[in-house]
C-alpha cells in the first residue's frame, strides 16, 4: 500500500530526540545553541520538533567518530 505522505520528513518531539540521544533537554538545547546539534524546526506557542532522518544521522556520525578516533 502507497501512502500519499510516505515521503515526507518524519518530525520528532525534543523528547523524543532526547530518548534517542540519551541526553537530557538541558544538553540537547545547550548543544542547539552552540550549534553542535541539528535545528530545530519552529511548531510555535513554545513548540519545536526535529526532523528525525537528521537526530539519526548526528548520532551515527557520533558513533563514526568514536570508531575513527579509536582506530587512529
Amino acid at each position: 500500500m502507497n501512502h500519499a505522505n510516505d515521503n515526507l520528513p518524519l518530525l520528532i518531539s525534543l523528547n523524543d530526540a532526547c530518548r534517542m540521544t540519551s541526553m537530557s533537554r538541558t544538553m540537547v538545547n545547550k548543544y542547539r545553541a552552540q550549534g553542535r546539534f541539528p535545528k530545530a524546526i519552529d511548531l510555535g506557542d513554545r513548540r519545536v520538533a526535529f526532523v528525525r532522518a537528521e537526530v539519526v544521522a548526528w548520532v551515527q556520525d557520533k558513533i563514526a567518530a568514536r570508531t575513527t578516533s579509536v582506530a587512529a
